[in-house]
C-alpha cells in the first residue's frame, strides 16, 4: 500500500461507516477512537513498528494536523466533511460574553504587567 498513513486513516473512517449504513441512518456518522484507528492504519499498511507508543504518537500527529480529521470527544474522531460548519467554528465563536469579558481583562492585565516590565528597564 503506497498512501500516507492519513490516507489509509480517512479511508479506514469512510469505510467503517459505509459498513454501518445498512445498520443505521446514512447521514449519521460513527467517529473511531483514535487508538482503534491507528491500530488500523498501522495493521493495513504493515508498518514496522519497534515501538508502539511512537508509532502511535507519529500517527496521531499526522492525524492531528491533516484538515480532513476532526476531532469528536471521548477519544473519538471522525472525518471533517459529516460535520456542518457550525460545529467547526473557532474557539472564539464559542465563547459566551462573560468568558469574553474575562478574557479581554486578563490581556489587559497582561499588557499592564509588560509595560510595566519595560518601563522597570
Amino acid at each position: 500500500m503506497n498512501s500516507t498513513d492519513v490516507e489509509v486513516a480517512a479511508y479506514i473512517l469512510a469505510e467503517h461507516n459505509a459498513d454501518l449504513e445498512n445498520v443505521v441512518d446514512s447521514s449519521s456518522y460513527e467517529p473511531m477512537y483514535f487508538k482503534d484507528l491507528i491500530l488500523e492504519v498501522i495493521k493495513r499498511k504493515k508498518k514496522p513498528v519497534q515501538s508502539l507508543p511512537e508509532a502511535i504518537s507519529e500517527i496521531y500527529t499526522q492525524i492531528n494536523m491533516d484538515g480532513r480529521f476532526t476531532y469528536r470527544n471521548d477519544g473519538k474522531w471522525g472525518l471533517t466533511e459529516w460535520y456542518p460548519m457550525e460545529k467547526k467554528s473557532s474557539r472564539g465563536a464559542r465563547t459566551t460574553s462573560r468568558e469574553s469579558a474575562a478574557h479581554e481583562k486578563k490581556k489587559a492585565s497582561d499588557t499592564h504587567k509588560f509595560e510595566s516590565i519595560q518601563e522597570n528597564n
